[in-house]
């Protein structure tokens, strides 16, 4: 099982590219070793914010592709079978047990306590159209054994760059932000992020095998919302094992220079290298300091 972790919750140039997805998939349907499992699109966008102020979506009407009619759920459909889009939205405001408790609805499992990052972790549980049950922490589930398979879900992190109003870049950390639920945790994950609440987040739920960076258009000023007409064409992804590594090295190589060349004076703000609390650099060491904690390799600089 591949879940592919996407940007979802703004139109235009603000989501994954879906040309980069649709190779994504293919790639993985033609693994020279055979693919014989499932592909599942997904994403939370909060059902709230986004291009609509009412979150997210796979349909958008007006997409990041060159046919920019081409939605994540057209390339969804594109496939035969075996792939799948899954808008955690829909059921993102609904509290559930895990499968192993005998609750098998749609939801978002909530764990007691909040962490030192005032992160309460919670985390998308749910039955794909082909039946196959996944809790985003514990894995594949099988209802006749009775357990979970942790091992039979890979998860690939695949966010778009931009630069961010409140937390400055949005890369591969920020991107998990569409993993837990804000509103069963009174948006703690949102406001978490600041003091590394992503890196908290992936410790404690599944840690992406990949994270793919899609640079093909980043916004640099007035992000999260990427409107075409703000987008800056650079033709570049990038991938690592190591989010941390990744965001440092797109932060300070990428979106900087683009930011400063838009006229954003707020660029310096974006630099991996800042310490001083609202700078990317200040968050993304506590997100990699979560990671260290948890045993998890992440490399800053």
């Amino acid at each position: 099982m591949v879940l592919i972790k996407i940007n979802s919750q703004w139109a235009e140039r603000g989501g994954t590219n879906t040309d980069l997805l649709k190779s994504l998939i293919q790639y993985i349907i033609d693994h020279p070793g055979g693919f014989n499992g499932e592909v599942i699109i997904a994403d939370n966008g909060q059902s709230m914010f986004g291009s609509r102020r009412t979150g997210g979506s796979l349909d958008w009407e007006n997409t990041n592709s060159k046919d920019r009619t081409q939605s994540v759920q057209d390339v969804a459909d594109s496939f035969d079978n075996r792939v799948s889009g899954v808008l955690w939205d829909t059921f993102t405001r609904i509290s559930v047990g895990e499968f192993k408790n005998g609750d098998m609805k749609d939801g978002f499992v909530v764990e007691d306590g909040v962490q030192s990052t005032r992160l309460a972790v919670s985390y998308a549980k749910f039955t794909t159209k082909y039946g196959t049950r996944i809790s985003f922490k514990r894995g594949v589930w099988d209802n006749e054994k009775k357990r979970y398979n942790s091992e039979a879900l890979k998860a690939i992190n695949v966010p778009v760059l931009k630069s961010h109003g409140q937390y400055q870049v949005t890369g591969g950390m920020k991107s998990y932000m569409g993993t837990p639920s804000n509103s069963l945790t009174n948006m703690a994950p949102h406001n978490s992020v600041g003091r590394g609440g992503m890196g908290t987040q992936m410790a404690k739920t599944r840690f992406p095998v990949l994270t793919i960076l899609d640079m093909i258009w980043i916004t640099p000023d007035g992000g999260p919302n990427a409107p075409y007409s703000r987008a800056v064409r650079k033709n570049m992804i990038a991938a690592s094992t190591d989010p941390v590594a990744l965001d440092y090295w797109a932060g300070k190589n990428v979106l900087m220079s683009t930011a400063q060349a838009a006229g954003n004076r707020r660029y310096q703000s974006m630099s991996p290298d800042g310490r001083d609390p609202g700078t990317f650099g200040y968050w993304l060491r506590l997100s990699m300091e979560e990671l260290h904690k948890a045993g998890i390799s992440a490399t800053y600089g």
